[in-house]
């Protein structure tokens, strides 16, 4: 009962120190002017092969043509060596120089559909729709930033 109480008074403490933080930005830390948007995919047991080769034909092949064009600064896949572990087994994740690269653009789109072709993008929406609804499933997406603490 004794470790229980002191346990108890330890996360007491530690909370109210956490509470009374007062960080302040540009101060304290920075964010970085880029921006990665992050998907987290779910892929069923024993897909993560067949998912990837899907992904290369479409996700990263369209990927490579941004980057060449400069629409996308990098682009990652990560996968887990636990797939059975939590609520996703592989992260997807587009880096982009700021904001203004999100940002509807219709000349960044023509260049784009102009590269990537017609014929192309049929064949990527074909293989999404019908493969890849039953090989995983999409457990979240996020727009995070690089925080980086200045003392």
């Amino acid at each position: 009962m004794r470790l229980y109480l002191s346990v108890l008074a330890l996360t007491a403490v530690f909370a109210a120190t956490a509470a009374r933080a007062d960080l302040q930005p540009y101060k304290d830390y920075t964010l970085s002017q880029s921006v990665s948007d992050v998907t987290t995919v779910k892929v069923n047991a024993n897909m993560q092969d067949a998912y990837l080769e899907g992904l290369q034909k479409t996700w990263v092949a369209s990927m490579k043509v941004a980057k060449r064009l400069g629409q996308v600064e990098g682009y990652h896949i990560y996968v887990s060596d636990l797939p059975e572990s939590g609520h996703f087994n592989m992260v997807l994740v587009v880096d982009y120089k700021n904001d203004a690269q999100l940002a509807p653009n219709k000349a960044r789109y023509e260049a784009f559909m102009k590269a990537w072709g017609a014929k192309r993008n049929a064949e990527t929406n074909a293989i999404a729709q019908k493969d890849y609804p039953a090989m995983r499933k999409i457990t979240g997406e996020y727009h995070m930033r690089e925080l980086t603490f200045t003392k």
